[in-house]
């Protein structure tokens, strides 16, 4: 699988993957599976740490996706015209993001965001 990880997951991955939920875990740890991290994450993270809300040492982005074994996805013109484009199921503007990333690369969107599931994407773990 393709799997896109959404902001949380990744946090949970690389400082407190105890947190990841149970069926989630296997899934990131497994070869077979290519692991994606949107640019909209390192911007989400940025911004939070920013305002104090939260601890990533992004100087080290390289590093920490490394440990885990995830490429970063770049946001395209394609995303963003595609991000505003949906439905308003979800006020989040990272979410959206990710949401019409998944959709346009044909990506399994990781997430425990029950507002996600109003999209028509494939997410993990499912419904």
């Amino acid at each position: 699988m393709r799997l896109l990880l959404d902001t949380h997951i990744f946090l949970w991955a690389c400082i407190t993957p105890e947190k990841l939920p149970a069926i989630v875990a296997p899934a990131i740890a497994d070869p077979d599976n290519e692991l994606l991290v949107s640019a909209v994450t390192a911007w989400e993270i940025a911004i939070k740490r920013a305002a104090g809300r939260l601890h990533f040492p992004l100087e080290q982005w390289e590093l920490e996706t490394a440990q885990i074994g995830v490429w970063t996805l770049p946001i395209t013109h394609a995303h963003g015209i595609a991000a505003g484009a949906l439905p308003r199921h979800h006020t989040d503007p990272f979410d959206r993001m990710l949401v019409a990333q998944a959709h346009l690369e044909g990506l399994t969107l990781v997430t425990s965001d029950r507002k996600l599931r109003s999209y028509n994407i494939p997410l993990f773990p499912p419904a």
